[in-house]
């Protein structure tokens, strides 16, 4: 199914509602502003295959452009909100963007990152050099353009390590309504389909908010977008709408728990039928808490942007089995040990997916095989799987602390740290010990900074002890106002290691 497809159904049903202004877009207007980006950018010149840069905050537009790109058979880089204009200029020269549409509030950023462009287009105010989207789309007629074919979306790392990397899939044959793999899946594992009320709390620039909002619009469910997230208004939202469907990530989860009950309980929650979450583990405990809360509505999944592999669970599923991301529904699971031979299940190594979806890294050759084995794809994960299949993971293999010979895996101490009342955030990661090799740094956000200090330090040490061997548990805590963290709920743990190492070699 498209969009197309329900503008004509039912053209007055609201495909996108903004949460915060109340903003909203039907389907048969969704239809119409598609179709004007679509011959927009036939009138400048791009034809299939060509590349459009999206460097916005969620709002009203971002959909449609989207849109419009996909069925004029363009390849769309939804880039971070969070880039200098180095990095977003690395981009749009990397990905070979023939145009870009930008937020006025970006500006700055957008024009200097995309200095060599003539088709530059400015959303929700002006910015200097660029042409004003609204009266651009207005100049373009809503009809269909006559050589439509599929496009699809070319993600960029979020460049935790080095420069990011677009991953670049195959660009579809085909009508722009054929359905895809990813529809097929949230039909079968999330009930997606009409009627369906989708909460969308994260920026749309990143792979699962973009990628299953636009497929709500393929059933002809309406996407509810946050312009940012926050813990009480999510939940308003939630009752407001009454939201059958919805996308988080474990620290949204942790941020609502840490609600006041009064705040929490004033709230009507029942309409959820499907609250789905990935891009980073979740404390065992937390999931817990969310499911006695919310009931057994939370679904899982572990897969990345590169979507060489997809596990998924049900909440039934994991109460079996607290702390599993399920079993795979695409690839085979492989874990593989230091010799890059399979493990049997039950023992720890590196997990590949073989025989999933192909990708590559746009033109980084060298990335693209250091993540590829005779086993398949990696995404640089830790973990086992039981004798059911079913995968637990353990952490990151990049943030494997070495301590005394003994390898400890933070993630179990970030876990045992988020549940203390006082703790907002929390990094674990190993510093250079002279007589260990590393030890076990906690760098915390808390709660309240006047806090923050010797005695709050060893309350904190003294709590993950009582739940972890003490090899596992932080020999020191340091306080930080915020956590470099990006809004997806990605960590950007290598900054904070990064800084104590380079002060440690100096």
């Amino acid at each position: 199914m498209h969009p197309f497809v329900h503008a004509a159904a039912t053209p007055d049903t609201p495909a996108i509602i903004m949460a915060g202004s109340g903003a909203q877009l039907t389907y048969a207007e969704l239809e119409a502003r598609s179709n004007r980006v679509a011959q927009l950018l036939r009138a400048h010149g791009l034809t299939r295959g060509d590349c459009i840069a999206v460097l916005m905050h969620n709002g009203l537009d971002y959909l449609p452009i989207c849109w419009g790109a996909q069925r004029a058979g363009l390849i769309f880089v939804a880039m971070s909100t969070k880039l200098t204009a180095d990095e977003a200029g690395y981009i749009v020269s990397d990905s070979g963007a023939k145009a870009i549409f930008a937020s006025a509030a970006l500006g700055a950023v957008a024009a200097e990152a995309s200095a060599g462009l003539s088709a530059r287009f400015a959303s929700g105010g002006a910015i200097a050099g660029f042409a004003d989207l609204e009266a651009a789309l207005a100049a373009q007629p809503a009809t269909r353009i006559a050589d439509e074919s599929c496009g699809r979306d070319m993600l960029y790392s979020s460049g935790t390590t080095g420069r990011p990397k677009g991953v670049k899939g195959t660009l579809p044959e085909g009508a722009i309504e054929a359905g895809d793999a990813l529809t097929g899946l949230v039909a079968m594992l999330y009930q997606f389909g009409p009627g369906m009320m989708y909460l969308s709390p994260a920026p749309l620039y990143h792979a699962a908010p973009l990628r299953y909002c636009m497929a709500v619009h393929r059933f002809g469910g309406t996407v509810v977008v946050m312009e940012r997230f926050d813990p009480e208004t999510y939940l308003a939202m939630v009752e407001k709408y009454r939201i059958t469907h919805s996308q988080l990530v474990p620290t949204m989860f942790v941020r609502m728990l840490k609600l006041p009950e009064d705040v929490r309980a004033k709230y009507d929650v029942s309409s959820l039928k499907v609250a789905i979450h990935a891009a980073a583990p979740c404390p065992v405990d937390v999931k817990h808490a969310m499911i006695g809360w919310w009931g057994p509505v939370i679904y899982e999944y572990y897969s990345a942007t590169e979507g060489a592999g997809f596990t998924s669970i049900t909440p039934e599923e994991w109460l079996a089995r607290p702390g599993s991301v399920g079993k795979s529904i695409l690839g085979e699971i492989r874990v593989l040990g230091d010799d890059d031979q399979p493990l049997p299940p039950g023992q720890t190594g590196r997990i590949y997916f073989a025989g999933g979806t192909r990708f590559e890294y746009h033109n980084d050759p060298e990335k693209t095989a250091s993540v590829m084995s005779e086993h398949g794809a990696t995404f640089g994960d830790i973990g086992h799987v039981d004798g059911e299949g079913y995968l637990f993971l353990t952490d990151r293999a990049a943030f494997m602390i070495i301590s005394g010979g003994v390898n400890v895996y933070p993630q179990e101490a970030e876990n045992a740290l988020t549940l203390h009342p006082e703790v907002v955030d929390v990094a674990v990661f190993g510093v250079p010990d002279a007589e260990m090799g590393e030890a076990v740094k906690a760098v915390v956000q808390p709660r309240d900074m006047a806090r923050a200090g010797p005695e709050l330090e060893a309350e904190l040490i003294a709590f993950v002890r009582a739940r972890l061997s003490h090899v596992k548990c932080p020999k020191s805590v340091d306080f930080m106002a915020e956590l470099p963290r990006h809004d997806t709920g990605k960590l950007y743990k290598r900054l904070l290691k990064d800084k104590y190492w380079a002060e440690a070699a100096a």
